[in-house]
């Protein structure tokens, strides 16, 4: 059946990193597509050549995510990120990292929502750049207001960095995850900024305009 002459939708669902749109308002408000909860045990990605979600390894420690975590669409780091983290010569070549904060528990992953860039972790991964964003649900009742990563609560941020640093720990092994800083919104911006530039170098296509609401 042909569609109603007022709706335009897609006729297919998209690439979650390639056929999203990277967000309402770049770099401070970006849509997020969730690959895990913080109820999760087990790591899920991404699978780049299909775009569902595939089971990567189940958690090796017993700390989980605090925070919603996925990536934004049409991000890609490569050069341009890395050169915004001077002690890594390069960064870790997949989509940008984000981790969303939400008042209310949202117990689902592989769903995209809207939000609100306030910050990031600076992290190296080995020798490789790859920094996770730090952004509030834009339609949040509680963290909407929120515009900046020193307006969260302290032990909201060290849970997500202990996160990070612990999540590859093997018995025995050094850790090979270390954050090297943590930065507000203007350095977030930038690094959004960067890794929007870095998606078009590598695959060359703008975003898609994302079909209006109904």
């Amino acid at each position: 059946r042909p569609p109603m002459p007022h709706r335009r939708y897609f006729a297919w669902r998209p690439h979650p990193w390639h056929g999203l749109p990277v967000g309402e308002d770049p770099p401070r408000l970006v849509n997020a597509f969730i690959e895990i909860t913080p109820f999760d045990l087990v790591k899920y990605e991404i699978h780049k050549p299909t775009g569902y979600l595939r089971v990567d390894r189940p958690q090796r420690t017993s700390s989980t995510p605090p925070m919603l975590y996925g990536f934004v669409p049409r991000t890609h780091c490569g050069p341009r990120v890395a050169a915004l983290c001077p002690d890594a010569p390069r960064a870790d070549d997949d989509p940008l990292d984000i981790c969303v904060l939400s008042e209310r528990p949202i117990n689902r992953s592989e769903i995209l929502l809207e939000a609100t860039v306030v910050g990031g972790l600076q992290m190296i991964d080995g020798d490789e750049a790859d920094d996770k964003l730090v952004a509030v649900l834009a339609t949040d009742p509680v963290w909407a207001g929120c515009t900046d990563i020193a307006e969260l609560p302290r032990t909201l941020v060290d849970r997500l960095a202990h996160y990070f640093t612990t999540y590859k720990l093997e018995p025995g092994q050094p850790p090979r995850s270390v954050i090297r800083s943590i930065y507000g919104h203007e350095h977030a911006f930038e690094v959004v900024t960067a890794a929007a530039a870095d998606y078009l170098q590598a695959f060359g296509t703008p975003a898609p305009s994302p079909p209006p609401a109904w």
